[in-house]
């Protein structure tokens, strides 16, 4: 299971046999993913670069769980949006390539604005 689209449909229907999409709008969808980035957050909170790169090995399963949850928040609201998510990343990719062109945004953490 390595791609977006059986992703996707082991999401659907693990909420679908439960009957969970009537708990599922986009705005309970989109709180819950912003809830589930909140708890990958968490995980860094307050620990510096020493102590994360300390303890990564220990807290490799606990961010896959959370970056999971993202994913599977990401990929439900993509699915009920009618959103093809590929499509969108490479439009998107595309149009950050623009924003920041290789030559100008190399190596600098300036915005796009202020390149």
């Amino acid at each position: 299971m390595n791609n977006l689209q059986d992703i996707t449909q082991r999401i659907v229907a693990f909420r679908d046999a439960r009957d969970w999409k009537q708990f599922h709008g986009l705005k309970d969808i989109a709180l819950s993913l912003m809830l589930e980035a909140g708890e990958v957050g968490e995980i860094f909170q307050f620990k510096n670069d020493a102590e994360v790169g300390d303890k990564l090995e220990t807290l490799k399963e606990r961010i896959g769980d959370e970056l999971s949850d993202v994913l599977y928040w990401t990929l439900l609201m993509a699915h009920d949006s009618g959103i093809d998510l590929a499509e969108a990343f490479e439009r998107k990719m595309s149009r950050n390539e623009l924003k920041y062109p290789l030559e100008k945004a190399k190596g600098s953490n300036k915005k796009y604005t202020d390149l």
